[in-house]
């Protein structure tokens, strides 16, 4: 009987960690690792959720609601964007892959330099 306040506390920190659900808009850095693949897919880029403080990895971009030229800006973790992260379903070399795409809808501000150095990390 014991065991229910650990759970509970396990519980919550878990749920804490987890990214906004899907559909639901946050605020992200999105930046490039520095990671090189040679086998599609790459986990080459972040996306750092600023409500969490979660850094998710392996995360890919879509820019397409974002206006004109403010999607390399954002590759560049130079700017916050609001957004959500989906699920989408794509295939490499015949065979499907389940991978986390960064849906940015607007683009809020700046990002700040400590913003991107946590976006960065490894």
């Amino acid at each position: 009987m014991r065991l229910y306040p650990i759970v509970f506390v396990a519980c919550c920190a878990a749920l804490a960690s987890t990214p906004a659900p899907a559909g639901a808009e946050a605020r992200y850095v999105f930046c490039d690792n520095g990671l090189r693949c040679i086998k599609a897919p790459c986990p080459s880029n972040n996306a750092l959720d600023l409500a969490t403080g979660t850094v998710m990895r392996g995360v890919s971009l879509d820019p397409a609601r974002l206006p004109g030229g403010s999607a390399e800006r954002v590759r560049g973790g130079k700017l916050v964007v609001r957004g959500f992260i989906q699920r989408r379903t794509v295939t490499y070399t015949g065979k499907e892959y389940e991978l986390p795409f960064l849906v940015a809808t607007a683009a809020e501000r700046a990002s700040t330099p400590a913003e991107r150095a946590r976006c960065f990390s490894r």
